[in-house]
């Protein structure tokens, strides 16, 4: 029997130098109690999982790099609002995101799915239905070359353009 793939938590754990994370969606999982919280007015008392973000600590405090980037329509989705909301608790636990918009990523070569990429090794594709909900087979790993190195150049590319979570201002 093969050893199951390890978690992202587990990725995040181990990496040794950096941990990029590309989201390319205007919603994911719109049945999550938190959004339909901030649909309805809450804007305090919402956070990321503490759990997660205590991750996030422990591996910058490592040295490790983590950047996520997210590519948005604009004017952006109602869930794009709520992450940008949220997004404050990463960068607070070292995460450093970017957001660029979508109209400035036209020219860029990109995977077809969100992605994340340990070490410029191990590709993780997240795999999501037209609702934006996790699909049944949600994550892909992948540690070919060729898919490597498309997750690393995509990442380079849009970080390049991206506007820094503290500028970016969503419209």
């Amino acid at each position: 029997m093969a050893d199951p793939a390890p978690t992202l938590e587990d990725l995040l754990r181990s990496c040794s130098r950096t941990a990029v994370h590309l989201e390319m969606r205007d919603g994911y999982m719109r049945s999550d109690p938190r959004f339909a919280a901030w649909q309805a007015g809450v804007r305090t008392g919402l956070t990321v999982a503490t759990s997660w973000l205590s991750v996030f600590a422990h591996t910058t405090s490592r040295g490790v790099a983590v950047r996520r980037a997210r590519i948005v329509s604009e004017p952006v989705s109602d869930y794009v609002r709520f992450e940008h909301h949220l997004s404050s608790a990463n960068v607070t636990a070292g995460e450093e995101i970017r957001w660029l918009p979508r109209r400035r990523a036209s020219d860029l070569a990109l995977p077809g799915n969100d992605f994340w990429l340990f070490d410029d090794a191990v590709a993780v594709f997240h795999h999501f239905d037209g609702d934006g909900e996790l699909a049944p087979d949600d994550e892909e790993v992948r540690t070919d070359t060729a898919a490597v190195k498309l997750c690393a150049d995509a990442f380079a590319a849009v970080w390049t353009r991206a506007v820094p979570h503290p500028e970016y201002k969503v419209i």
